[in-house]
Parts: structure tokens; sequence; C-alpha cells
């Protein structure tokens, strides 16, 4: 028939009651969307985990109300379906010496897949380049780049965009203050 114990126990999951409906996410997949359910419980974890990701499972209990043993359980299934996709540290980028973000704006010479393509593979190995995103509207890109000073921008711009066959234009833009920086989802908004 095609459907796994795993993919029934989900339609029930989701059956069962309205706050699993209607929070049910969709995640990215190659490509593709799948809806993935999840409770208020969930959430909440979520929510403490994008707080901080070094929570124990006993710690996580103790916050959202479930025993350490649910919680362990649900964070391994959060993290197999990619809902959580990853711990990391946050770095304080000053605190390094990189003391210039600089959002830069990309127009290709021709919109073509193999132009695109080659854009693509040449920012995902430029590791200064933080943020890559395709636009509508006049820049066909906007990169986000962290970096040391104004001549690692110079640097990045003159040798390394400006000279690639794909691109025609770049416009960069130096960021003057950081008003806000975050990478938390609103979870607050799927709670009420």
């Amino acid at each position: 028939m095609g459907l796994s114990f795993r993919h029934i126990g989900r339609k029930v999951h989701a059956k069962r009651g309205s706050l699993c409906q209607s929070a049910a996410r969709f995640v990215h997949e190659t490509g593709n969307y799948r809806m993935i359910p999840v409770d208020a419980f969930d959430l909440k974890m979520l929510a403490a985990l994008q707080d901080d990701g070094r929570l124990t499972n006993q710690q996580l209990a103790d916050l959202v109300g479930l025993s350490a043993s649910q919680c362990s359980r649900r964070r391994m299934r959060l993290e197999q379906e990619k809902v959580i996709s990853g711990y990391h540290a946050d770095l304080a980028s000053d605190a390094l010496g990189f003391n210039l973000i600089a959002f830069i704006h990309i127009t290709l010479a021709t919109h073509s897949p193999d132009n695109a393509k080659n854009f693509r593979t040449l920012v995902n190995r430029v590791d200064d380049i933080q943020e890559a995103y395709s636009l509508t509207g006049d820049a066909d890109y906007v990169l986000k780049a962290v970096l040391r000073d104004l001549k690692s921008l110079s640097d990045i711009v003159n040798n390394v965009l400006m000279p690639h066959p794909s691109v025609a234009h770049v416009r960069s833009s130096i960021v003057l203050d950081r008003l806000k920086e975050s990478s938390k989802l609103p979870l607050k908004e799927l709670l009420e």
C-alpha cells in the first residue's frame, strides 16, 4: 500500500488535536516541502533551545513540564525531522577583529542556469560571505559579508566578484550600526 507505520502515526497524531493540526509546519527537504507535526510541548522546547542550545533534557523538562525521557525522545525526533537543524556557538565578530559588515548587491551578466550555477559556486567557496540570497527587483543577489576592514571589502569586490565572468555589476553598502541581530524564529506566535 506504500504507507509506513511512521506515516500512519503522523496522520493519526495530526488528527488527534486541533493544536497539532494548526501547529504543523512545512520543512524544506531537497526541493520539496513536507509537513512536520509539532505540538505546544515541542514549541516550548524549541523556544527554550533557541535561547540556549546547551540545555540538558532535565533542564528542558523543568521548563516545559515533561519528563526528561519525554524531552529526550521529542528532541531526537525534532533533530531527525530536521526541525532542529544543528547546534553551534555564536561567536562575537568584533572580539575576533571582524569589524566590518557589508551587504553586496550583485547583478548577473546573463540570466542563464549555467551563469547562476557558476555564481552560486563562487559564493559557496568564499568564507567571508556569510549569507547569500536570490532576489526580485533591481539586483539578482544580495550577499552579507563579514570582514576585517575596508581593504578586505575592496579585495572581495575587486579581486573576487568583479572579475568573475557571471557578474555584471556590484554595489556594496557598509553597515554603520547594527540595530538588531537574531537568528531566532518567532515561535511565540505559534503558541498563541
